[in-house]
């Protein structure tokens, strides 16, 4: 009589759980444009969602605590004259996110730590060089400042956001729409898939195509999905994948070996509604001391709702196999490093004590002009901290804060006075 060897690991038991119900985010206008990207992203700081919007394009950002209803007036970050199509959180710096529009355009944002009085409209930069929409977007993992965009026109651009400048231009790689593109864990390669039904690897600094047309896959999985697109995340900390339907309900993952048959099925997680998109949180921005591993934000067609998945373990004790030092929050590279074909994988943390979301930092665009490179023409005097000049960002950033505050100011001011005016007229009434 033979036995069956169940395949041992950490990982076989892993299950997915929705968050209370006053966990989600409620009353928020999910878009309905019909775009395959993932319409939400989220690090340890905020929740960004691309919304419906008149006029334009808009996304709501939330601080993550900020659950329940949301309110009907509540800011968004608009400046886009056309829908957005697709958002992603700079992995080095909690408070900026990119934008890409229909418009052509892509937008870099600065997030503030307050909640503003009314809309962001002004962005830090605006990067022009797509000639059609422009539906992709993701930044370098370990690169200073390193964005990548993919657009209508399947040219795929990488900037240096803090110059504005175009570092490289990969216009004749793919003769037909591009679907998705990902950086490797260094940011040294990059893989595309296209409308052409090709899988690419490229080296972006070459300009060339080092990989496609693979033959037989490593190992072959059917699956029994809606007609929507796949939204597939990777936790290389963990070697699970996550596979999500758009438009499906369910959450499907494995688990990746380097033997045969490499590819592992572990569980589904399903509920009742299907997702119109999905965000993936960063493994920095989990609860370690509940064995979370993944949390994924899920978007109904009027809320989020927040769903984690959790290792069973009895110990309280911060489980060293499942938390392996993780890429943090510092660049391991400046732009220029990069192009000139230095590589450097992420710089690693530990969530051994949990982690703690840096303080506000501010990215800083300077404009390249000819003039920087002239010596100047007489002697100068030294220039003390104190001489500094603040920068546009900030010097708009204060002003916000100071008026916010002068409007709490003035509502207390009137509040004090009603309460006064009733005061007295509950004092006439009993006299």
């Amino acid at each position: 009589m033979s036995r069956r060897v169940v395949r041992q690991s950490k990982f076989r038991h892993v299950f997915g759980q929705a968050a209370k119900a006053d966990q989600a985010y409620e009353d928020i206008r999910v878009s309905k444009v019909t775009w395959d990207s993932s319409f939400c992203a989220v690090n340890p700081k905020f929740l960004a969602i691309i919304v419906e919007a008149g006029g334009g394009g808009a996304f709501i950002v939330l601080p993550l605590a900020k659950t329940g209803r949301v309110d009907k007036n509540y800011p968004l970050v608009t400046g886009h004259t056309a829908p957005v199509l697709d958002i992603d959180w700079c992995p080095h710096n909690d408070n900026v996110i990119a934008s890409a529009s229909d418009d052509t355009t892509i937008m870099v944002w600065q997030i503030p730590d307050y909640t503003p009085m009314r809309n962001i409209t002004e962005p830090i930069i605006t990067l022009e060089g797509h000639s059609k929409r422009v539906g992709i977007l993701s930044w370098h993992p370990t690169a200073r400042n390193v964005l990548l965009s993919a657009g209508g026109d399947n040219v795929i651009i990488i900037w240096n956001v803090g110059t504005g400048e175009v570092l490289l231009s990969l216009d004749d790689m793919h003769p037909d729409v591009i679907h998705s593109v990902c950086w490797n864990s260094n940011g040294s390669l990059l893989a595309t898939t296209c409308k052409d039904k090709t899988l690419r690897i490229i080296d972006p600094r070459k300009g060339q195509v080092v990989a496609n047309n693979f033959e037989e896959p490593v190992a072959l999985q059917e699956m029994d999905t809606s007609n929507g697109v796949l939204l597939p995340f990777y936790d290389p900390d963990s070697s699970i994948v996550y596979l999500c339907g758009k438009g499906d309900s369910s959450i499907r993952y494995f688990e990746i070996t380097d033997e045969p048959p490499f590819v592992h099925y572990l569980n589904t997680f399903s509920s009742k509604e299907p997702q119109r998109g999905m965000g993936f949180m960063p493994k920095r921005g989990l609860d370690v001391s509940k064995c979370e591993i993944a949390r994924f934000y899920k978007l109904h067609e009027r809320k989020c709702e927040p769903i984690i998945m959790t290792v069973p373990r009895k110990s309280d004790l911060f489980q060293d196999d499942l938390y392996p030092d993780t890429p943090g929050p510092e660049p391991a590279l400046e732009a220029d490093e990069w192009l000139s074909g230095q590589d450097a994988e992420p710089v690693l943390i530990s969530l051994r004590d949990g982690y703690v979301p840096p303080k506000h930092r501010e990215l800083r665009v300077t404009k390249r002009n000819i003039l920087d490179v002239r010596p100047p023409s007489g002697p100068r005097r030294s220039q003390s901290a104190s001489d500094a000049p603040l920068s546009q960002h900030t010097l708009e950033t204060l002003l916000e804060e100071i008026k916010a505050l002068r409007e709490r100011v003035q509502a207390q001011e009137q509040r004090i006075t009603a309460l006064e005016n009733m005061l007295c007229e509950l004092v006439d009434g009993t006299d």
